[in-house]
């Protein structure tokens, strides 16, 4: 036996005897709203395409699919799309299945088996998830290429690897645990101990007990087999990542997490930088912008990106570059994972008291609090049913502002225009609208 099958059956055998993630079977993603964001593939569309996809009959593959908790995330947020898992550990795919059946998902099947012997299902997927997964295959780079020999031509993949710059504390105690042998004690919860003894001897001035251990930590056995006693981990940086996309030929989409790989909210004062930085900063390529941000700010667990078939994705034209014509001829639509009754309750009940109203409590954003105004609520509230031209925003708008509350003249197509260009730009920031550019009739 060599040494990459070795170690492929030492991370199956702990996979089998811990299944990962250990969540409660009742457990439903519905109450978290930022995972099934994630998992919609409206999302991951939108930003490639500036077009919004309906999921229904679509084809998703969860590769690596653990106990299931994120095919069940990826059922719900794509209503009528058949999900098929895979994961070369038979017990976590028995409670996958499980799972799914618990929660009423019939549309669903999986598989025992690994990522690089995907061909052999002999179909083809509009979208790939695979979590947590890529840092521990031998090689990335037949992982992925085995992804995209299943992948549609405009299909997407979402997959993610270990920061090295963000998780080496981890990496130096599974050195330490891999030399004191506990990475091949068969009993996860006895090496979990062990390592509870070991850290809880050490002074708490000792620095890779002050970088790699807490009381979350200590408390779960399960985040201590995933961090610490995680076999096969690896870490990588972004030109690393970069250097894998190019090996196996796909194309870059976005990070998932786009919104906290923003170079410019690092510095006190973005638009008063010094010249050289701003001079630089702005002509560096995708590459080096996320590169440099790990390298000042390594905050981040996972590498976690989307990508796909070079040459794919549909050209288009950024928000912040559209024309009056753009806007006028927009086609706006909300988020479907905003489309919830308690949303539209909570939009109903400000709009009655004139209130502004807070749409960040249904979709995080970074950090802070996003809200609008009731005149722009007044003009979200139709986007709940249907998408909305605008133009008929801007009559909703002159309807329900018909007055400049300066001037008291009457409230202009214009003016209205202008608000929710303001108000639309923001929201399309943060994610909470799409917008799409439509050739005028």
């Amino acid at each position: 036996m060599d040494d990459k099958t070795d170690l492929f059956d030492k991370i199956r055998q702990q996979f089998d005897s811990a299944p990962y993630p250990r969540t409660p079977l009742e457990d439903n993603p519905k109450d978290n709203p930022n995972s099934l964001y994630i998992h919609n593939l409206v999302t991951a569309y939108y930003l490639r395409n500036q077009k919004v996809i309906d999921p229904k009959d679509k084809l998703i593959l969860d590769a690596g699919c653990g106990t299931g908790y994120k095919a069940l995330a990826l059922a719900i947020a794509n209503p009528g799309a058949k999900i098929v898992g895979i994961d070369f550990s038979e017990e976590s795919v028995k409670l996958a299945e499980q799972r799914l059946q618990y929660h009423g998902i019939d549309n669903a099947e999986f598989h025992v088996m690994s990522i690089e012997d995907l061909p052999s299902l002999g179909r083809e997927f509009d979208y790939i998830n695979n979590d947590e997964v890529l840092y521990l295959i031998t090689d990335p780079v037949a992982g992925l290429q085995a992804m995209k020999a299943v992948l549609k031509p405009d299909g997407i993949i979402r997959s993610n690897v270990h920061s090295a710059l963000q998780r080496t504390s981890f990496f130096r105690a599974q050195e330490l645990f891999t030399i004191m042998g506990l990475m091949d004690e068969p009993d996860p919860d006895v090496a979990s101990d062990m390592v509870r003894e070991t850290m809880g001897a050490l002074k708490n001035q000792v620095v890779l007990k002050k970088n790699s251990w807490g009381k979350k930590i200590e408390e779960s056995t399960e985040t201590i087999l995933a961090n610490l006693l995680l076999r096969g981990d690896k870490g990588f940086t972004i030109p690393e990542l970069f250097s894998i996309f190019r090996a196996v030929d796909l194309e870059f989409v976005n990070m998932v997490n786009w919104r906290q790989w923003d170079l410019m909210d690092l510095f006190e004062n973005p638009d008063d930088l010094p010249v050289f930085l701003g001079m630089s900063l702005p002509e560096a390529s995708t590459e080096e912008q996320l590169h440099i941000y790990e390298l000042l700010n390594p905050v981040h667990r996972l590498l976690d990106f989307w990508c796909g078939h070079p040459n794919q994705g549909q050209s288009f034209v950024p928000v912040s570059e559209w024309e009056k014509s753009d806007w006028e001829n927009a086609r706006v639509h909300l988020h479907p994972q905003l489309k919830t009754p308690e949303m539209k309750e909570e939009l109903v009940l400000c709009l009655t008291q004139l209130n502004a109203f807070e749409i960040s409590r249904f979709l995080p954003p970074v950090s802070g609090f996003v809200a609008v105004d009731s005149n722009i609520a007044a003009c979200i509230l139709p986007l709940l049913d249907a998408p909305q031209s605008m133009k008929a925003m801007v009559q909703r708008l002159q309807v329900v502002k018909p007055l400049n509350p300066v001037t008291m003249e009457p409230t202009t197509a214009e003016e209205a225009l202008d608000l929710l260009i303001n108000a639309l730009t923001g929201l399309d920031r943060f994610g909470y609208v799409l917008l799409e550019r439509v050739a005028p009739d």
